[in-house]
């Protein structure tokens, strides 16, 4: 059973108040996206960011490193 999943009374709700194909259409559309964003937490990586240092960071560290 997937971990993000409407529950029944939420689509019965959907159903009774929006009627059976707009419920059928936005319940399918929910779990595409439940899918698609399970699918993208199994890949996810962790990336560290690498910045590099600027000209005039080095020239003020260089200038407290001789002080």
């Amino acid at each position: 059973m997937k971990e993000l999943e409407l529950s029944y009374r939420s689509r019965k709700a959907l159903s009774v108040h929006l009627g059976e194909a707009a419920a059928a259409e936005i319940t399918d559309f929910l779990d595409r996206l439940t899918e698609r964003v399970e699918q993208l937490e199994r890949g996810k990586v962790d990336v560290m960011q690498i910045v590099p240092m600027t000209s005039a960071r080095k020239n003020s560290s260089s200038k407290r490193k001789a002080a």
